[in-house]
């Protein structure tokens, strides 16, 4: 269910990419502090990114990402980038230390596959919530209502319409 989860949402997100223009996805934002939608893009992917290259290794820290401008500045290559992330993430649940820089002190912390790939697919629908708001008064792009919901939030409201 987890796997399937996080793949529905990257197939939004490439549906999203599939109708942005380069010069939308590259538009500094200023609802988002001057952020594109690029860059909500490329952090989402290397996130995911960090945490499939990682895995073997058995440690994880999404400080130690590549922040590659082509995926910034390029939809297309996003894509592509979004469709190896889905190709890869289906691995076995197994333990993983988590390791971040905080203050100048490292911190690790056990964890574990499926709860990091959790974190990841909320991480991506709350950037997907922000590159909405990037859209707003943009022409010809559909972003469907549920992009960057909640999962919770979608059943909560499928209730209280009945």
């Amino acid at each position: 269910m987890l796997i399937q989860a996080v793949r529905h949402t990257l197939d939004e997100i490439d549906h999203f990419l599939s109708q942005v223009s380069a010069d939308q996805y590259n538009y500094p934002c200023p609802q988002l502090s001057g952020s594109t939608i690029g860059q909500h893009t490329r952090h989402i992917i290397e996130l995911f990114e960090c945490l499939i290259n990682q895995y073997d290794e058995g440690t994880i820290n999404y400080d130690n990402r590549c922040r590659n401008p082509l995926t910034e500045t390029l939809p297309d290559y996003a894509r592509e980038c979004v469709e190896k992330v889905r190709k890869s993430i289906n691995k076995p649940d197994k333990q993983l230390m988590l390791a971040q820089r905080i203050a100048g002190e490292r911190i690790t912390l056990q964890s574990n596959y499926h709860r990091e790939l959790l974190y990841n697919l909320e991480h991506c629908i709350h950037h997907q919530a922000l590159i909405k708001v990037a859209t707003v008064g943009m022409r010809d792009l559909q972003v469907h209502e549920n992009f960057g919901v909640a999962p919770s939030t979608i059943e909560f409201k499928k209730q209280c319409a009945q």
